[in-house]
């Protein structure tokens, strides 16, 4: 038996409403959500270590997540997991035409634009269906398609993407760089006003319009923050150290100016490398 037919077997006998696993058995559609999630990150983390055995292994425990949803859908007379890999490849061969067919194109930006004309075809032709258009929308809108689910700067960066289709974006990077300044000096007036609800709805705007410069930059809002958690988090580990060689190992106990002492020596090493 090939992986593939041996893991649908596995799955199949979890969710075996006589001899399956409870924990499996009481799993829906929306109880495994916050799996799948980890586990998408777990990938992501695992790339950017590096680690090829645990890539292999986080790969396996995500392909487990589509395999457990199918599962659900085929029990409930929906589809399976053959219609999920049916589906996508039929997906891949019409939005690659000039793969599978004859068509083709200048250069990336122009294979750019025809992979993205083939999403929003696919997008109004489920619309037509009653899939994607909520009951009574007149019209698409280049926001469809865009998953709330999504993290906040990955979907804000989509977002602008989508506005940026017909026009309606900066014209370069400076306009964008001049809002955040805008951006700012209202967070500050809100600082000052102690309204809760419109302080973080002007920080909202602030992040928002970041994503927007990260993005005209050509650079990735979600990456760019990133790095900088992981730089973050190298200099506060340096810092541990640093001062529990020095013998101040209680850090709750050192004062505010010692620990920014600290922390401006740990990232002076960094820089000469030393």
């Amino acid at each position: 038996m090939d992986p593939m037919s041996k893991l649908l077997e596995v799955m199949a006998r979890l969710r075996d409403p006589q001899d399956g696993c409870p924990w499996d058995l009481r799993q829906t559609y929306q109880t495994i959500v916050p799996y799948t999630l980890e586990e998408a990150y777990e990938v992501a983390d695992a790339i950017q270590r590096g680690e090829m055995g645990e890539l292999r292994d986080e790969l396996g425990d995500l392909l487990f997540q589509v395999v457990f949803y199918s599962q659900i859908a085929s029990e409930q007379g929906h589809f399976d997991f053959d219609a999920v890999a049916r589906g996508i490849c039929d997906k891949m061969i019409r939005r690659h035409p000039h793969v599978f067919g004859d068509a083709e194109y200048r250069d990336d930006a122009q294979l750019r634009d025809a992979w993205e004309q083939h999403k929003a075809d696919e997008r109004k032709r489920r619309g037509l269906d009653g899939v994607d258009v909520d009951e009574g929308t007149a019209q698409n809108s280049q926001m469809d398609g865009v998953a709330r689910a999504l993290p906040a700067l990955i979907r804000a960066e989509k977002l602008q993407k989508r506005a940026a289709r017909v026009g309606f974006d900066w014209p370069d990077i400076g306009g964008a760089l001049t809002k955040t300044h805008e951006e700012f000096t209202e967070v500050e007036a809100e600082l000052a006003a102690a309204d809760p609800a419109r302080l973080q709805d002007e920080l909202g705007d602030l992040m928002f319009a970041l994503v927007n410069v990260i993005r005209l930059a050509g650079l990735d809002a979600e990456q760019t923050l990133s790095q900088a958690n992981e730089k973050f988090e190298r200099r506060f580990r340096a810092l541990e150290t640093t001062l529990h060689e020095a013998g101040d190992a209680n850090l709750r106990a050192l004062s505010l100016e010692r620990l920014d002492e600290a922390w401006e020596a740990v990232k002076r090493r960094e820089r000469s490398g030393t």
